[in-house]
């Protein structure tokens, strides 16, 4: 019987799965659920495609798809009325709905953790003040080549690119969301860097240098 840290993937890629066509049926606007889920889109058939030759840590398995789940909520409301959003908002008292910062801090905190996995597998970088750094720097230049699409888009659509950007008015939301996303990767490497390095050790992605 297969363990379950062999079903693993199998079960995530079906759990995304399943939400992805659920938020397909009826978007609250096509164009911009299209746009927001095209990163589950390409990634997914890429991850599926490299598992045998290069199966990730469980730890990133997990992250990688509940940052899927983030921005599939955010594509079938748009994130500016993904209901939580509401709710945190009520709750914190804040002038915005606040779910595209969740996603954009999951933009910093997942990427962080596969930066580190690749850099690490591939004896790239050793564990240590290097590793840090360049994999916030790769997570500041996601997000940046993020907000130039948006930007692409705006140029674009003109006014059908607002459901994308979701700045809600915020003159200064992309400097805000490109914060969000280092707080991410900051406090990912912080926070589960150790964890992620046994994970690493048990794969035998972290040999003695």
């Amino acid at each position: 019987m297969p363990s379950a840290e062999s079903r693993l993937p199998l079960t995530l890629l079906g759990l995304v799965g399943l939400a992805l066509m659920a938020s397909a049926l009826a978007p609250y606007d096509r164009a911009t659920w299209w746009m927001e889920v095209a990163p589950v889109l390409i990634v997914a058939p890429l991850l599926v495609a490299t598992h045998r030759r290069f199966p990730l840590t469980t730890l990133l398995q997990v992250l990688i798809a509940a940052h899927a789940l983030v921005l599939i909520v955010g594509g079938s409301w748009t994130y500016a009325r993904v209901p939580v959003g509401f709710w945190l908002q009520d709750v914190l008292a804040l002038d915005r709905n606040p779910y595209d910062r969740i996603g954009h801090f999951m933009q910093g905190f997942v990427p962080a953790i596969a930066a580190r996995e690749i850099l690490l597998r591939h004896r790239v970088l050793r564990p240590g003040g290097w590793l840090f750094f360049v994999v916030t720097c790769v997570c500041l230049a996601i997000s940046a080549v993020y907000e130039l699409i948006e930007w692409a888009a705006a140029v674009a659509l003109g006014q059908g690119a607002e459901a994308f950007l979701g700045t809600q008015g915020d003159p200064w939301d992309t400097q805000s969301d490109m914060a969000m996303a280092l707080l991410g990767a900051v406090l990912a490497q912080l926070l589960i860097g150790g964890w992620h390095g046994r994970q690493l050790a048990r794969l035998g992605g972290l040999r003695r240098w």
